[in-house]
């Protein structure tokens, strides 16, 4: 073939004498997608040329090493245009990042807005949401090894959550968006207790204030 084939390291070959089929992998995240299966003509005749020769093993006795240089030749190349036409069938789902030249997955990571994988240029709202989840860790163990007086975590904008995917459709969220771009599912949710006024905390059923059932 004339054009060069991709995919050369981040792949897996599952063909049989029957047929042909690959898995190709993200090169960040792991996951990857196997391609459908290609019948193989070739290696039926293989086959059939095998069962020959075990049977009439007299008659058919140079069978065998027809059967390998079948396999050497005319399936190895009915192998290589099996593997183009997968790498076809998946090349969409993949793209090449420029920086690192790594295959990633264009679904979960590829960042369309700077054209790079996501290890390269990372989503910054699903980093904002994984150092404040970290910062609440810390706070905790700080907070834990305090003195009784000194147990309440300082307050602040840094303390607002930033959610890295919608809750109700499960999409990626560049941004602290008010809605879901892709459902508008809301996300700002701020309770208040009905008595005393102070925030409630997603999920709680009682004011950690006043103690009133919300």
């Amino acid at each position: 073939m004339s054009e060069n084939m991709q995919f050369t390291k981040n792949y897996s070959d599952i063909s049989t004498n029957s047929g042909f089929q690959f898995e190709f992998f993200c090169d960040r995240c792991g996951n990857g997608f196997r391609t459908r299966f290609q019948p193989s003509s070739t290696g039926t005749a293989s086959t059939i040329m095998e069962g020959a020769s075990s049977l009439f093993g007299g008659v058919f006795s140079s069978a065998s090493n027809l059967t390998e240089r079948v396999r050497s030749a005319t399936w190895q190349k009915a192998h290589d245009a099996a593997f183009a036409k997968a790498v076809e069938e998946l090349r969409p789902q993949f793209m090449q990042c420029p920086h690192c030249q790594s295959w990633v997955c264009r679904k979960s990571c590829w960042n369309d807005k700077r054209g790079l994988c996501k290890k390269c240029a990372p989503g910054l709202g699903v980093e904002m949401s994984a150092a404040q989840a970290n910062k609440g860790v810390e706070s905790v163990w700080t907070n834990a090894q305090a003195d009784d007086e000194a147990k309440k975590v300082a307050g602040g904008d840094w303390s607002q959550t930033v959610k890295a995917s919608c809750p109700s459709c499960g999409a990626p969220l560049a941004t602290n968006a008010k809605f879901c771009p892709e459902c508008g599912e809301k996300l700002q949710v701020e309770a208040k207790c009905p008595k005393c006024g102070a925030k409630v905390q997603p999920g709680a059923k009682f004011c950690a204030e006043c103690g009133t059932k919300v």
